[in-house]
């Protein structure tokens, strides 16, 4: 069987969606199926500076990902995706689908043009779609009267969660199966001899609640002589937000972009995540993997976390309270024992979340659709 995975993004800026798409080729190879993963693309250069501000990954990407166009910033749900938005796109994405002759298309955030649309309207096998999103989404407001219609082509549809699925039922009636983000899970994750710091990890968009966390930071400081791990953000933004606030940067260290690997080690680390977002989550995707490195979470008391926080996972505060945060993030690090209690909770909460499952989960559903195994189709060739 092969599968395309197509992304409306960039893969150049890691995000919750390509990311997740990343992820569920993984899964997918590892069950025998091939998969092509068709995105955006901004290589090194003058133009991607002056389109994008903060830095992403500008390398080649490796060879089962099909680039398709350049990205531009456009605000949506509260956030600044990276969204292809080139007319040549759409011609890039009829060669691709014509060249690869996929068995199944599944296509994510279908309703974001270009990729997502023209991927729409081009194919020629079944459709699976996975919407991401929660919240008011202004852009649907507008794509559903104009290319809506595009979605009666679905074969199946999935969203991340039940908030997710509530969302776009608004816009594109339906019946959704929800199958949440993945996690990849470190062979090995203790929640002991942990360093005295916790991890911030997003984007420096208001919505993810860095600056509520840098407002509670002195306390946090004063009290536990913690370090603050910040990544993701641009350090310069961090520096911006600090000056904004007259926050002094004692024990902060702003990482900026780093690799998956790199921001697992960071968690791993790590006495406890925090998540101080405003609103607007479809999932908690960073809480999970901070779950799958048995580090305890700190998170707002908003829809999208709240599906996925348990009581033995870690500590629910309410959105934009830098007092109730700070207060929340000592009394975890002040109680040992309680601490190491919520970072096992939060490893075996991890494993309801496992790729693995997901990937034999989407195999089950490409086989509906195809009305065929993966075997017979591979025969086929």
């Amino acid at each position: 069987m092969k599968v395309g995975i197509v992304v409306p993004y960039s893969w150049s800026f890691w995000g919750g969606v390509p990311e997740h798409a990343d992820h569920q080729a993984r899964a997918l190879e590892k069950l025998g199926v091939d998969t092509r993963t068709v995105i955006g693309h901004d290589p090194p250069g003058r133009l991607t500076k002056y389109l994008h501000p903060r830095e992403g990954r500008h390398e080649p990407p490796p060879a089962h990902v099909i680039p398709v166009g350049r990205s531009v910033i456009v605000p949506a749900n509260g956030a600044l995706p990276n969204i292809v938005l080139s007319p040549n796109a759409i011609f890039r994405i009829k060669r691709v689908l014509e060249r690869e002759r996929f068995d199944v298309l599944h296509v994510h955030e279908p309703m974001t043009p270009a990729i997502g649309v023209a991927a729409l309207s081009f194919a020629r096998v079944p459709l699976v779609a996975t919407f991401h999103a929660s919240g008011e989404l202004a852009w649907m407001k507008l794509a559903t009267p104009v290319w809506g219609f595009l979605a009666e082509r679905l074969d199946h549809r999935i969203a991340v969660s039940p908030d997710a699925a509530t969302t776009v039922q608004k816009y594109l009636p339906g019946e959704y199966e929800v199958i949440p983000n993945g996690v990849a899970m470190p062979e090995v994750a203790d929640p002991g001899e942990r360093e005295n710091r916790i991890v911030f990890v997003g984007r420096h968009e208001p919505r993810k609640g860095l600056q509520v966390l840098l407002r509670a930071w002195p306390e946090i400081r004063r009290q536990t002589g913690a370090r603050l791990r910040v990544v993701g953000a641009d350090p310069l933004q961090v520096r911006l937000l600090l000056t904004r606030h007259r926050i002094p940067d004692e024990g902060i260290d702003a990482l900026g972009f780093v690799s998956e690997r790199e921001r697992t080690d960071e968690l791993l680390k790590a006495k406890a995540f925090v998540a101080p977002s405003l609103g607007g989550e479809s999932f908690g995707m960073v809480l999970t993997e901070a779950f799958a490195c048995a580090t305890p979470v700190v998170a707002s008391d908003i829809p999208g976390y709240r599906d996925v926080m348990t009581a033995e996972t870690g500590v629910l505060v309410p959105p934009d309270d830098p007092r109730g945060l700070a207060r929340a993030i000592v009394g975890l690090l002040a109680d040992e024992p309680r601490r190491l209690q919520l970072g096992a909770g939060a490893r075996r909460r991890a494993r309801a979340y496992s790729w693995d499952d997901i990937g034999r989960r989407l195999l089950a559903i490409y086989e509906l659709v195809t009305g065929e195994s993966p075997a017979t189709l591979a025969a086929a060739g």
